[in-house]
């Protein structure tokens, strides 16, 4: 995936500290970072900037030295030496982190081969291991620049000791302490010398508007395989397993000649059932995936209709006042006759009735049938999202619409409308000035909403309809006086 900056992957075995140096270079918690191995599976992307140079940083699962059949255990050496025994990995991180070693894997060797950088991650306080060795050996293979470091050096002793690295022969390793941030500097100029040799700059892309659309949903709904379809490259681990995507991860892509970032998300299951961890961080950074997203695609399994779950997210993307798609998946799993798709699309709007204004799509991630209209529609959907009325337009469609259907006196006063105008755009916003923003009823407001859909659309987009207190003008009053 080259987006024009060039590309650093972060690799090693499991629990060496790779989300932790990748939190450290991107300067924020993007990777969830947990002490046993297995936490990270797919790739993570950040952008970094140092001295002038920009690049991309990519977080990968853990790599092991077993390429097929069983997984052996890894040993802590210099723990062995002391207890006798170490953990083997697929008991340290849970039975269902075994699952997925294959596929980590695959991830971290799809990464090596789009990068122009390798930083190898070994473990100062582990020692050398015989996984170190044999992920050296695919290095060597790789053919790519391979910048060695030996991390949670955190003490002279532990830098000392890393000494004993010079027998990967991948040169001198840089002793580091990603969780210190000790090191990390020096690491930082070797990777610009070796993207740079010159000394001048990487050349940066023109940062043309970019919508960001985030792929929300319950667990194991298709989203990474709908994800993964869009790209047209296995990006994303997917498994038949609820909790596989623990990470949001943003993709950037070019569709139709417009950059869009596709951020995967943790399914958000019923809060009862979040289980505390890693889980508990997965949904927490779903829940900032949704915030920050101007679109969301609700993700829904045809074959399960709408779910109690499925309202509660589209009630959160609401609530965020967020633009959203209906992708209702696994449609190739459901009989189906000429009437299907207008039975399941009205049980759909009965059931999201406050979102009526969303478009509904029917695809199948996994044949790949009408995916290709997912992203046309998004990038509708953000286009009407930052629509702007003229003021002229909207006060003369208030006009109209106050004329054809005028609002209800309550105890005897009178609602008015003087002046309305659209204060915001992402998400619309529209101010409406009036004698007494009490006399709104909620029924008006809903009138009022539907006026301004019937002529400007804003599908997929909540709209925000504030209404402020305002007196006569001054001329006005006077004329009244008189």
């Amino acid at each position: 995936m080259k987006v024009g900056k060039p590309i650093v992957a972060l690799v090693g075995r499991p629990n060496v500290g790779k989300s932790t140096l990748f939190n450290r270079l991107a300067g924020r918690r993007i990777a969830i970072v947990e002490d046993f191995p297995g936490t990270t599976r797919d790739r993570l992307y950040a952008g970094v900037e140092w001295g002038g140079v920009s690049f991309l940083v990519v977080d990968t699962g853990g790599l092991t030295a077993v390429e097929t059949g069983q997984d052996k255990a890894t040993q802590h050496p210099r723990r062995a030496r002391q207890n006798g025994s170490a953990p083997p990995i697929g008991q340290t991180a849970g039975v269902e982190s075994g699952l997925f070693l294959e596929e980590m894997r695959r991830q971290a060797y799809m990464a090596i081969e789009e990068a122009d950088v390798v930083v190898f991650l070994v473990d100062a306080e582990a020692g050398l291991t015989p996984d170190d060795q044999e992920i050296a050996n695919v290095l060597r293979r790789s053919r790519k620049p391979v910048l060695l470091v030996a991390n949670k050096a955190d003490s002279p002793r532990r830098s000392a000791d890393a000494v004993e690295f010079y027998a990967l022969g991948l040169g001198e390793p840089i002793a580091i302490s990603a969780l210190h941030g000790l090191g990390t500097g020096d690491l930082l100029e070797r990777i610009v010398e070796v993207l740079a040799p010159s000394g001048a700059p990487v050349e940066e892309e023109a940062n043309p508007e970019c919508p960001q659309i985030a792929i929300v949903g319950r667990p194991n709904v298709g989203k990474s395989s709908l994800l993964n379809r869009l790209l047209g490259e296995e990006r994303i681990i997917v498994s038949e397993v609820p909790g596989t995507t623990r990470d949001a991860i943003d993709t950037l892509l070019h569709f139709a000649g417009q950059p869009v970032v596709l951020i995967d998300t943790a399914g958000i299951r019923r809060r009862g059932k979040i289980a505390p961890g890693v889980e508990k961080h997965s949904v927490l950074r779903t829940m900032k995936a949704i915030n920050r997203a101007d679109v969301c695609l609700l993700v829904l399994d045809a074959r399960d209709r709408v779910t109690a779950q499925d309202q509660h997210i589209a009630g959160y993307i609401l609530e965020e006042t967020k633009s959203a798609v209906v992708v209702v998946n696994k449609w190739d799993a459901v009989d189906k006759d000429t009437h299907t798709m207008q039975e399941y699309t009205q049980q759909i709007r009965s059931a999201l009735g406050f979102m009526d204004y969303v478009p509904v799509l029917f695809v199948s991630a996994l044949t790949g049938q009408r995916v290709y209209q997912v992203l046309e529609v998004a990038l509708q959907v953000w286009r009407e999202r930052r629509h702007r009325i003229s003021t002229g337009d909207l006060n003369q469609l208030v006009q109209d619409a106050v004329a054809h259907h005028p609002p209800k006196s309550r105890s005897g006063r009178q609602l008015r409308f003087y002046y309305a105008t659209q204060a915001e755009v992402d998400p619309p916003t529209f101010v409406f000035f009036v004698n007494d923003p009490e006399l709104v009823h909620f029924t008006y407001k809903r009138y009022l909403e539907n006026r301004i859909r019937e002529l400007y659309h804003f599908t997929g987009t909540p709209l925000r309809l504030v209404f402020r207190g305002h007196t006569k003008p001054e001329s006005k009053r006077r004329r009244a006086s008189s």
